[in-house]
């Protein structure tokens, strides 16, 4: 996945559960430079697994352990899950336990990151791996900026889920969205998923002010897109609540996906064929790129020229 979500059990920032303390800081530069790039922690229990972190007279936690769960928070990669097991947790087994149980309401794209002493109680489960061994753990090792998938809703809603239902701001950039064109008859359906939570996340679509190439060109007036994008989302703004502002820009030709969470370049955009052949790939931006892309389709820039904005609510 290009964004994955993992659960942490709290060994694993507790430097007496290492042989050494230079054995935990080398975990946490590990799990850091992962984790603030493609992947957002299960906040177990509501919050109340980030809460040990701040308890006072608890475990002497890792320094570098504490700086990575600021950073994880300030970057609102700490995402809520609430509580599945009767009572909260009072041992680092508990909360591996807790963990996997949320596996079975809501799937992990991840998995669950131990010590040795947990993984022990969990030696038979693949979704518990111990931190020193994750080379060797496939839905770790497996991880990559880049991922081949068919051109259907199905491929694109399972890699964007993370996305979906975590990000604060999602940018969908494709120069030729229009939900009243057959191809693009799916896109609602993610956004369904994005809209299916509260307080839903700041939806913008970025498209251009023409439709067709060369001499079949021909560019419309704002009132053309104001009615198609109000008219082909209807249905969803009634169902789902959701407000999606829509930007007509002059032209551009790359698509992306670009969210607080993380940005990926969409060779083909948002739309869908049933020719189960056509394949795509996606590739995940660096943080450096993903924030020039997104001035790129900020007006204040002056990048590209702005013919229309308007809100679908």
């Amino acid at each position: 996945m290009l964004l994955a979500e993992y659960a942490i059990t709290p060994d694993v920032f507790d430097p007496t559960s290492y042989p050494h303390s230079e054995v935990c800081e080398l975990q946490m530069r590990q799990l850091k430079e992962v984790l603030l790039t493609e992947g957002v922690v299960r906040d177990l229990r509501d919050g109340e697994w980030r809460a040990l972190f701040a308890a006072v007279g608890g475990r002497s936690w890792n320094r570098k352990a504490l700086e990575l769960l600021r950073k994880l928070k300030l970057q609102k990669r700490l995402v809520l899950h609430e509580p599945v097991l009767d009572r909260c947790p009072t041992d680092d087994t508990g909360w591996c336990a807790e963990a996997v149980a949320t596996h079975e309401v809501m799937p992990l794209t991840g998995g669950i990151i131990v010590t040795e002493q947990v993984k022990a109680a969990f030696d038979g489960n693949d979704l518990v791996a111990r931190i020193d061994r994750l080379a060797s753990v496939p839905w770790w090792a497996n991880r990559s900026p880049s991922v081949r998938l068919h051109r259907d809703v199905d491929d694109y809603a399972r890699q964007l889920g993370v996305v979906l239902r975590y990000a604060n701001s999602i940018m969908f950039i494709d120069p030729h969205l229009d939900p009243k064109k057959r191809q693009y008859r799916d896109f609602g359906e993610l956004l369904s998923v994005a809209a299916d939570r509260e307080p839903p996340p700041v939806i913008e679509i970025h498209r251009v002010c023409y439709e067709g190439s060369g001499p079949n060109r021909s560019i419309h007036d704002d009132e053309y897109f104001r009615e198609r994008f109000r008219s082909g989302f209807a249905a969803l703004v009634q169902d789902e609540g959701v407000k999606i502002e829509v930007f007509i820009w002059d032209d551009f030709h790359d698509r992306y996906l670009i969210s607080d969470l993380v940005g990926i370049s969409i060779p083909y955009g948002f739309d869908t064929t049933t020719d189960q052949n056509s394949r795509t790939t996606w590739t995940r931006l660096g943080r450096g790129d993903r924030d020039d892309v997104q001035r790129e389709f900020d007006p204040a820039t002056g990048r590209h020229k702005l013919h229309d904005r308007f809100t679908v609510r």
